[in-house]
């Protein structure tokens, strides 16, 4: 009877150990990687060179999600700014989550 409470044992505590899982992680830690991301998920739907005329990109972090934004430019090529007049266009957007890098919501506005 003995080695039968020693064998549950040892199978109990082995089960035990590989029910934990592995530890949560961000797997989006930062800015950079939330941008890197979303150039990579923009280029097959709108476009490498639609993509990468709306850099620089801007990622804020809110609640556990990345929301990452492109630069509107104007026709003669400058970005939208305080100094220059409401240009006519949209811009990506990308929501990730930073837990498990999970694309929330992607779209481009018009």
């Amino acid at each position: 009877m003995k080695p039968f409470v020693i064998l549950s044992c040892v199978l109990t505590m082995a089960a035990l150990a590989t029910c934990q899982g592995a530890p949560e992680r961000d797997y989006v830690p930062n800015s950079e990687t939330a941008i890197a991301i979303t150039e990579a998920v923009l280029i097959p739907v709108f476009g490498k060179k639609q993509t990468e005329s709306e850099r620089p990109y801007s990622a804020t972090l809110k609640g556990g999600v990345w929301t990452v934004t492109g630069t509107l430019r104007c026709a003669d090529g400058k970005p939208q700014g305080a100094a220059l007049p409401t240009c006519v266009g949209g811009v990506a957007e990308v929501q990730i989550s930073k837990k498990d890098a999970r694309i929330i919501l992607m779209g481009h506005g018009k």
